[in-house]
């Protein structure tokens, strides 16, 4: 990994894995529902997500599914890496003042396409609230 760049395609391994830890607070819930335009009460309204099966305001999925973007753009595959595709089960919710760990691990790679596929998970503490896959394209030292 350089200081502008990521890893290239050619240094990379099955197994590899990065992570990112984030806790989650009612100002980012917030700012998420501002910058998204998603106001559903459950994450901004107290007494309304009171009412609901979590029975407390819970964070956006997409908010804790963001920090999967921050490994892939920051950590591995990093800086260069162009996002291709992701698919996310929500599997729990994530409540204010969670700690949310995104985990990115390399599950395959394509070399001569220079496509390689990622298992993401979020996690709180041992709970999986997210798990996925993406799919990212990764530059070549060569081009």
């Amino acid at each position: 990994m350089t200081e502008n760049h990521g890893y290239f395609i050619e240094d990379l391994e099955e197994g590899m894995e990065g992570t990112y830890s984030k806790t989650t607070l009612q100002q980012d819930i917030e700012a998420f529902a501002d910058l998204s335009g998603d106001t559903n009460p459950v994450h901004l309204d107290e007494a309304y997500a009171a009412t609901t099966m979590f029975k407390s305001r819970i964070a956006h999925g997409m908010l804790s599914a963001a920090l999967i973007s921050t490994v892939i753009g920051t950590i591995l595959p990093g800086p260069g890496a162009i996002y291709l595709s992701q698919t996310l089960k929500f599997r729990a919710p994530v409540r204010i003042g969670e700690e949310v760990t995104a985990r990115v691990r390399v599950t395959s790679i394509d070399r001569a396409r220079r496509r390689v596929v990622l298992e993401c998970r979020c996690l709180v503490g041992e709970t999986a609230v997210i798990e996925g896959e993406a799919l990212v394209m990764v530059p070549s030292r060569s081009s």
